[in-house]
C-alpha cells in the first residue's frame, strides 16, 4: 500500500508580489525551494494564514536570495502582498516507510530568507 505524506513545507513566508495577469503558479525564491527540496513545476498547496484560503498550483523558481513569493494568475485574487502563507508539497511512499520518512521543513525569516 502507498500513502501520501508531507514531503516539504515552507512555513509562514510572506507574499511579496501578486501578478493577476500572469499564466498562473507561485514564484518562490530558489534558495527556499532548494532548502525545502521542491522543484520547478512541482504541485503545491498554498495556505493563506490571513484569510484561510487554500489552493493548489505549481512552482516557478524565482531569483536566489530575492525573498520572492509571488502569487500569479487568478490566485492573486485570493492572496495579497503581505499575507502570510504556508507552502506544502506531498509525496507518495510505501506505507511501511512512512514512519521513518522525514520531511523538509523550512522556516524563513521576516524577509523570506533562510535564517
Amino acid at each position: 500500500m502507498q500513502i501520501q505524506v508531507l514531503k516539504s513545507k515552507i512555513h509562514r513566508a510572506k507574499i511579496t508580489q501578486a501578478e493577476l495577469h500572469y499564466v498562473g503558479s507561485i514564484t518562490i525564491d530558489k534558495d527556499l525551494l532548494d532548502a525545502a527540496n521542491m522543484v520547478e513545476g512541482e504541485k503545491v498547496q498554498v495556505l493563506n494564514v490571513n484569510n484561510g484560503e487554500r489552493l493548489e498550483t505549481y512552482v516557478i523558481s524565482g531569483p536566489k536570495g530575492s525573498g520572492v513569493i509571488c502569487m500569479n494568475g487568478p490566485a492573486a485574487r485570493k492572496m495579497q502582498v503581505g499575507d502570510v502563507v504556508i507552502v506544502i508539497s506531498y509525496a507518495t511512499i510505501d506505507f511501511d516507510k512512512a514512519n521513518s520518512f522525514k520531511p523538509w521543513l523550512v522556516f524563513p525569516d521576516e524577509n523570506n530568507r533562510l535564517p
